[in-house]
């Protein structure tokens, strides 16, 4: 496990009247997390992240049971919390799932699909182009989002609840993998061609070669996402 870092690393919170302090302050634990501003191995203070976050340590320690129980978050008896650390065979399993339902859910929307929701489809991608032309180191978040937003469409598209449920078991750690794969350098510029490729199969009602192009799409999701853990244990 890796060891504390006394460097502070979360603002300290604003509250915007609406929502419940607890609820902010999993809110910015969890995005960190999947950020990996909060790295997989740390060990998590509460002390320290009350602290940083400018919060009584009650909030911090009932968001932290809240991650365990989404699998963000490790216990370790007589130790403490830690964030959840993510191995090959984690990546490989999570993709696996992933490649299945979005096969699916591309080849049942393009028998499904509405002109409304395509219509969506095509103004993400060019909320996704914009982004990208305009990307800077700020950018990454922005992306990260209309990538998700792109994708939900998709599956509410495939008209079928029972896939949205599943998908929506996955998503904390689509979310996380989501965060490292798009951050690797090129990677987001050639998710926006996969992107257009897939709308293009689903203007054509063509389910066969939608799923193929969503397969590959993913497949090469989780090399970025093997790559840059490779990298980082280098």
């Amino acid at each position: 496990m890796a060891g504390n870092n006394k460097q502070r690393k979360l603002l300290p919170i604003v509250l915007d009247g609406y929502k419940p302090l607890r609820d902010v302050v999993f809110e910015t634990l969890r995005d960190a997390i999947i950020k990996q501003v909060l790295k997989p191995g740390e060990r998590l203070m509460e002390i320290q992240l009350a602290d940083e976050m400018g919060v009584s340590r009650t909030p911090v320690r009932e968001a932290i049971r809240k991650l365990e129980l989404e699998g963000l978050v490790v216990m370790v008896p007589r130790k403490g919390a830690y964030v959840a650390g993510v191995s090959m065979k984690d990546i490989h399993e999570v993709y696996e799932v992933r490649a299945a339902l979005e096969m699916l859910a591309v080849s049942l929307a393009a028998e499904r699909i509405t002109d409304e929701e395509l219509d969506a489809l095509e103004r993400q991608v060019l909320r996704e182009s914009e982004a990208e032309a305009n990307a800077d180191e700020h950018s990454l978040d922005n992306i990260i989002y209309i990538d998700s937003s792109f994708h939900d469409i998709i599956y509410q598209a495939a008209h079928n609840q029972r896939l949205v449920q599943f998908v929506n078991i996955l998503q904390e750690q689509l979310q996380r993998f989501r965060a490292a794969s798009l951050s690797r350098p090129g990677r987001s510029k050639t998710a926006l061609e996969e992107h257009k490729q897939i709308v293009e199969a689903l203007a054509e009602r063509n389910g066969e070669l939608a799923a193929k192009l969503a397969k590959e799409h993913i497949d090469n999701a989780e090399s970025a996402m093997i790559s840059g853990m490779e990298e980082s244990i280098k």
